[in-house]
């Protein structure tokens, strides 16, 4: 098959840490836009992106775009694609989408009309007139912001976030892809000690002894495109084994600690699952009288907000404790911490040196780099 182009969304803040991990694949065409990292690439690359990338939300396969201020336009452009290349005779094919700053602003009507436009492509190619679609599935999805439609298929299935280590969460848990992009901002290597004394189930210390394996996240589970025809299995293999070739061996120093006991076990049965219980270890431990030896090292870190999880004022007396607990640590030790709390930095005790913007789900953050 010709040279395929991708749109891996992300959530608003991870596009550049994104696009830095599909250069390293070193993938053609990367581009980072609000919300989304473009490249381009060859079949074979889909099961690459699929396996490897930690911080994008699902690998779409993008099939065209087309101008569409209204719904003829729209079923054109949409008829107008080869669909046939793809979706085979008995392939399902659900549609879904959003619409954005657009004169097509009924996301319902322009499913309606995107799927009827699809079938009547598919049925004359077919020389059906009903589509049995009680094959593989083959999920749609529409983009139309301003006027411009873009049509792609979900190669990924569930979300890339779905690393299939996490048996069921603690109340407010941290999404995988989002713990990924908070050790990678905080630049982690694998090298020094890296430490969450608020670690829930363990997703931050567990993406980060993934990321200091250099062991690609989605090995441990599938994906929808394995079941389409029309990509060869050996890329599977290959890239699997490219994957497995990549990891490293070696022994590193991260920990996690949480005050409740039954959050604790949880993370060290998420890291068994999730094959790093070798490197990571779990302690019940109060992150107010949080301390660790040694000169240097990094703390990467998602206290509760006081939104969801406990009181605002709560939420406010453990800063304040814990901004006591850092002000022991030495000069070498980094702290990088998310909060939607528009106080942090007051009740922590200390301005940050850098902050950065990033969204949790829908709820706005700051990751506060203390450096």
């Amino acid at each position: 098959m010709s040279e395929l182009q991708f749109a891996i969304p992300t959530l608003f803040g991870l596009e550049g840490i994104c696009a830095d991990e599909l250069r390293r694949l070193e993938l053609p065409q990367v581009r980072a836009e609000n919300g989304r990292v473009l490249c381009a690439g060859t079949d074979a690359d889909l099961p690459r992106l699929n396996l490897n990338v930690r911080t994008g939300e699902r690998v779409l396969l993008v099939l065209g775009s087309f101008p569409a201020r209204d719904f003829d336009a729209l079923f054109e452009g949409v008829r107008a694609l080869p669909w046939e290349d793809f979706i085979p005779r008995e392939g399902q094919f659900p549609v879904k989408g959003h619409c954005l700053n657009s004169a097509l602003h009924s996301v319902p009507a322009c499913q309606s009309i995107v799927k009827k436009a699809i079938a009547a492509r598919l049925g004359g190619k077919y020389r059906l007139n009903t589509l049995p679609e009680t094959g593989a599935l083959y999920q749609v999805q529409f983009s139309i912001m301003g006027d411009e439609a873009v049509l792609m298929l979900d190669t990924s299935g569930p979300g890339l976030h779905k690393r299939g280590y996490r048996a069921q969460g603690v109340a407010a848990p941290l999404r995988e892809t989002l713990a990924a992009g908070l050790v990678l901002l905080s630049r982690y290597r694998g090298k020094d000690p890296l430490c969450d004394p608020f670690c829930g189930s363990g997703t931050i210390p567990i993406e980060a002894a993934l990321i200091a394996k250099n062991r690609a996240p989605g090995l441990n589970r599938s994906f929808s495109a394995q079941k389409w025809g029309w990509l060869d299995k050996k890329h599977w293999m290959s890239a699997a084994g490219e994957a497995m070739d990549r990891e490293f061996d070696g022994a590193y120093e991260i920990w996690g600690g949480d005050i409740d006991s039954e959050a604790v076990a949880l993370a060290r049965h998420n890291a068994q699952l999730a094959e790093v219980e070798d490197i990571v270890r779990f302690d019940v431990d109060d992150a107010t009288r949080f301390h660790w030896g040694g000169l240097y090292g990094r703390v990467v870190t998602n206290p509760p907000y006081g939104e969801r999880v406990m009181e605002r004022r709560e939420a406010e007396e453990l800063y304040r404790a814990f901004g006591k607990a850092w002000d022991k640590f030495p000069e070498g030790w980094k702290l990088y911490l998310l909060s939607s709390h528009t106080e942090f930095e007051r009740t922590f005790g200390k301005r940050a040196d850098k902050k950065r913007k990033l969204y949790n789900g829908m709820l706005k953050c700051d990751l506060f780099m203390y450096l």
